[in-house]
């Protein structure tokens, strides 16, 4: 069985970056967070997660001199009601479960499946709790046209391949 951890922008529900592991509560984590801050360019002012112990471990790991000075939060002990929660990540997870099940599971860490759910969910799917808005929207990135799919594949073409 393959888990999948990943981080989402909790104002937007952007999904930053994901990782792929074999074991659920024991996976080391930390690169997960390192990619993430490094993506956003920032390092969060509060992560939210479960009470798992790999999180916390990985907090202070990718976050320990950030958090010294800049007392970032981590909220690990989340409850359904109040300010913190981490319903929004719980619905994006059902997102990928529902899809995940009929591809029977992921099979490898690399998958194609994860990078185009992460496409879809940022800049094609439109989320009720944003007002139709996508992810993307919300964060201020536009994809304009009218097939949002379409737009995004002739815009990767049009880029040129990195050495």
């Amino acid at each position: 069985m393959r888990c999948l951890y990943a981080l989402m922008d909790d104002q937007t529900r952007f999904w930053i970056a994901q990782q792929v592991a074999d074991t659920k509560y024991t996976a080391d984590i930390t690169p997960l967070f390192q990619e993430g801050k490094q993506i956003a360019g920032k390092a969060p002012s509060t992560v939210i997660t479960d009470g798992a112990y790999n999180f916390n471990s990985a907090f202070r790991h990718a976050f320990w001199r950030e958090n010294k000075a800049l007392a970032i939060r981590h909220e690990r002990h989340v409850r359904f009601q109040g300010d913190l929660n981490n319903q929004k990540m719980e619905r994006m997870n059902g997102e990928i479960r529902d899809r995940e099940k009929i591809i029977r599971g992921v099979k490898r860490e690399d998958s194609p499946l994860l990078k185009g759910l992460q496409i879809y969910h940022n800049y094609v799917r439109p989320h009720m709790g944003l007002n139709g808005e996508t992810a993307a929207g919300k964060a201020g990135i536009r994809v304009e046209g009218k097939d949002k799919w379409l737009t995004i594949i002739q815009n990767a073409s049009k880029q040129k391949p990195k050495d």
